[in-house]
């Protein structure tokens, strides 16, 4: 919430006129994510010139009047209000509360008025929404949420949605697909005003890539829209799903639903958001991806069970919607898959082999770890002149402030001695006695 003059000196709340790319206004909802609106707030509110990253003025500002509550429960208070849109160079609208509610009348109002005055406007995953119902979008290219990107299309036709990008730039309206795009999105905004050396440290800093490469393709849910479930073209598409090993295109799907190309084309957008022809190659290549893993057939199996036209075909198409080769995707997918079960444990040496141990044991050339048994426990120990035995690595006696001798009529201490099962029961304590091994203190 904006708070009053009493709280906030009037010093701060005087506005300059002037706008700088620097100045960076973060418009927050009630109700909007967390995740979303902190991510300006960490970018843009962080001092990091000890990086070589420029410092942002940022202002917090409240779109609307009521208390900010996340969706955690979290309430937060803003400092600024709508006012403070007028100084910035830089508007971002973090996210929006719900699809189905519209903005607030005031702060599509300023940012109207921030962007006709020459303000860059930023909107992060369902800010776009907000965007678009102020207008700014409006013959623009623009993305948001794969999963909210049909819903825009379908409420603002004006507005070229692209559901493959992590983000758009058309210059003054920048957009981001979801969630973490947003940290994209905000670092190609550094990027632009400071050079990719800034953006690189930055993106250190955040334990972030630089670059993404790819977009929202390998996100995208291939089952059909809501709001084509009921239209008659249901049908149609259900059976290019279900054909995808076939040859066809879009003039055949327009055939099998009565109409010509170009009504098949309106009617298919209108109800998607995506043009038939871009849906029907983002399908094939989503069917590709899941033989490549799932199945072992070769690419140019794969390109020929997708209805690709050749292997050419399926590799152009996979690079530019996910930005890796086919071959390479497996691999990559491959690498990540969990492994089998836990490998079988070896089984511990039976009593025959502990009896052979024993005897190699008691040779005066042989030095090494044997395993006595006592009971049903191993307990391993080292022959006297062993390495790590008592008498230490280089076979000399262990100098006596490590282990010091027990003093006459006291009982040995037994610090370093194996503890037996017998200890555990309460039995007298006593240690093993190897072949050829005479009883000696410790130390």
């Amino acid at each position: 919430m904006s708070q009053d003059s009493t709280t906030v000196p009037e010093t701060s709340r005087k506005l300059s006129g002037r706008r700088r790319r620097e100045i960076v206004a973060v418009l927050l909802f009630s109700g909007g994510p967390i995740f979303e609106s902190s991510i300006p707030l960490s970018v843009f509110g962080i001092d990091r010139q000890d990086a070589g990253v420029p410092r942002y003025r940022l202002l917090v500002c409240a779109g609307e009047d009521v208390p900010l509550r996340t969706t955690g429960g979290l309430e937060l208070t803003a400092p600024y209000g709508l006012e403070a849109l007028s100084r910035a160079g830089t508007v971002v609208v973090p996210a929006w509360r719900s699809i189905t509610q519209p903005p607030p009348a005031a702060a599509l109002d300023a940012l109207r008025r921030a962007h006709e005055e020459g303000a860059r406007i930023v909107g992060l995953c369902t800010g776009a929404f907000v965007l678009a119902a102020a207008g700014l979008l409006d013959g623009r290219p623009a993305t948001t949420h794969w999963m909210y990107a049909p819903t825009l299309a379908k409420r603002y036709p004006s507005v070229h949605v692209d559901p493959r990008e992590l983000f758009v730039d058309d210059g003054d309206v920048l957009t981001s697909a979801g969630t973490a795009a947003g940290i994209d999105l905000c670092l190609h905004i550094v990027r632009t005003d400071h050079g990719a050396d800034a953006a690189g440290a930055l993106a250190r800093r955040l334990v972030v890539p630089p670059r993404r490469s790819g977009g929202q393709e390998r996100y995208l849910d291939r089952s059909l829209p809501e709001e084509i479930g009921a239209d008659p073209l249901a049908e149609v598409v259900a059976w290019a799903l279900e054909h995808l090993h076939e040859q066809f295109d879009v003039e055949a799907l327009a055939a099998r639903a009565y109409m010509s190309r170009r009504t098949f084309d309106r009617r298919f957008r209108s109800l998607t958001g995506s043009a038939p022809l871009q849906w029907l190659i983002t399908q094939r290549v989503l069917q590709a991806q899941r033989l490549l893993e799932t199945s072992d057939y070769s690419v140019d199996e794969v390109a020929g069970r997708c209805g690709f036209r050749s292997p050419v075909a399926l590799r152009g198409h996979f690079r530019r919607q996910l930005g890796s080769s086919p071959a390479a995707y497996r691999a990559a997918y491959r690498a990540r898959r969990p492994q089998g079960g836990p490998a079988d444990r070896p089984d511990r040496p039976d009593r025959l082999e502990r009896l052979e141990r024993l005897e190699r044991a008691d040779r005066p050339d042989r030095a090494e770890v044997i395993e006595p048994r006592t009971g049903d426990h191993a307990l391993p120990l080292r022959r006297p002149g062993a390495p790590g035995g008592p008498t230490g690595h280089s076979g000399h006696p262990p100098h006596h402030h490590h282990a010091p001798h027990p003093e006459p009529g006291k009982p040995e201490s037994d610090a370093y001695a194996p503890r037996l099962p017998e200890q555990a029961a309460g039995r007298a304590p006593g240690r093993p006695t190897l072949p050829g091994q005479r009883e000696r203190p410790v130390g």
